[in-house]
This record gives C-alpha cells, structure tokens and sequence, in this order.
C-alpha cells in the first residue's frame, strides 16, 4: 500500500546517494526506525537541505512507496544548531544517535526512546551539567526504555529493600550485605551513588536531568553502567569509541575474582 503519511522524528544518520540524494534513518513516534530517501536533497535550492541533517528534529512527511519511503517534506522544530559546534559535546551526540540507531525498530513504538534522545541533546547544551553524567544517564535509561535495566531497588539475590551496597554484572543488580560475599563480581558502591541508579532508572522523565553527583560517584557510575554497556551490546559503537578516545571515558571493566566483603 501506498501514500503520504507524517510522522514526528529525529534525523539519527545521513549518508550521500547518487548525485544529488541522501538516505536517512529516522527514528519516529508512529513508526518506530526508517529508512528514508530525500531526492534532490544535496541540491544548494533543495528544500529538504537542511532537514535531511542529524540531529535534525521535527515532522516529515513522507510517501510511501511499495518498497521504501521518500521524504516530501519537513517541518523542522529544532535543528540543535550549537551542537555542531561544541566539542566534545558533539562527540556524545552522536554518539547518542548511534545507540538510538542500534535498538531502534521499525513499526515499533519509540516514543519513549525519541523522548530521551531529544532530551539528552538539549542537556549537552547546557553547561551546568557534566557530560559524563548526561551519557551514563542516557545509557542507563536507555536500557530502561529497552526493558534490560538491572534491579536496582531491591537485592537482586533475596530481594531485600534495605542496605543495597554492591553491583553485580553477572546478577544484573544490587546486593545486599549478605549476597554480596556470594557473588565473585561484586563491587562495593556508596549510598550516594545507590541512590543515583535508583533515581535514574525511576524518576520522571522531565526530571531525569534535574540533579548533579561528586566525582567519586561519577566514578562509581561509570564503571556501573559502562560495564553494564559492555555486558550489554552486541556489537562496538563505532561513534562510541572515537567518544572514548577524544574524552578518556573509556571504562575498563576487570572482573573481580574473590568475593568482596561488605
């Protein structure tokens, strides 16, 4: 079947096609990941130049066709003009835009993840929040939208909902006290950084932005949630590791071999 349809969205990547085209993967509210043809869009007097650039956010509409879709036209609402030219935060953007990419699915509902994305941008842009908090935030929540978050409100062992104080990544979650010395992996973490993977993985998504952490739970969060990445996907990031080179992020995850006492 085909015909004109809109759909709100984000431009996640461009890539040059012919003389003059551009494909492009959007990730939209109605139709989950697509795959999109902007003809002519390369052309200097083309209405669709500008649009058809990531990071671009707004409403296409777009016809589709028996094999693929083609973009008629675009009502851009936001083009994150000052992203491009941030550095390194136009590192972690795109970034965000290729895992957005990696779990997105067409004809699925990703709402939820289009949401994320489009607030995760907006936070880069502001300077009273560290960037290496906004990517843990991102990736964490990230695997909440996608339903493969760990427990982290309650031992994910015996289900106690008091004194969580380790991580374990083969567990997928919290420890308390009397689990943690069972698990060879576990990994002692302060309250406030217990709090910090409660907060991120629960609040509202308005507030997900809305508090800052001290360096030494930064510090506990990177290796949390970086390991959780690394246990996670299934193929390199390629976006994620030119991030990892430009900013030092790179989180080295050694499995602990005797058990931590707590």
């Amino acid at each position: 079947m085909s015909g004109s349809v809109t759909v709100t969205g984000m431009v996640l990547s461009s890539m040059p096609v012919g003389d003059y085209d551009k494909r492009l993967v959007l990730l939209t509210k109605e139709r989950g990941k697509l795959t999109v043809f902007a003809k002519g869009a390369r052309r200097p007097n083309s209405s669709l130049l500008a649009a058809a650039t990531p990071f671009v956010f707004g409403s296409f509409q777009l016809y589709e066709g028996r094999n693929s879709y083609h973009m008629q036209q675009a009502g851009v609402r936001s083009y994150f003009t000052d992203l491009p030219k941030a550095q390194p935060e136009i590192y972690y953007g795109f970034y965000f835009l290729e895992l957005a990419d990696y779990y997105g699915q067409e004809n699925a509902d990703e709402s939820g993840m289009l949401n994320l994305l489009y607030l995760s941008l907006k936070a880069l842009m502001n300077p009273s929040i560290d960037n290496r908090l906004i990517r843990r935030v991102f990736e964490l929540r990230t695997l909440v939208v996608q339903g493969e978050y760990p427990q982290v409100g309650a031992c994910v062992s015996c289900g106690n909902l008091e004194r969580l104080t380790a991580f374990s990544w083969k567990k997928h979650g919290m420890l308390c006290p009397l689990c943690a010395p069972l698990a060879q992996d576990a990994q002692k973490l302060d309250a406030p950084a217990v709090y910090a993977l409660q907060y991120i993985v629960s609040v509202p998504l308005k507030k997900l932005y809305s508090f800052t952490i001290k360096p030494k739970v930064q510090s506990q969060l990177d290796l949390v949630v970086g390991g959780l990445m690394q246990q996670t996907l299934e193929r390199k990031i390629k976006s994620q590791e030119i991030l990892d080179r430009m900013t030092g992020d790179t989180v080295r995850l050694i499995p602990i071999r005797n058990p931590t006492r707590i």
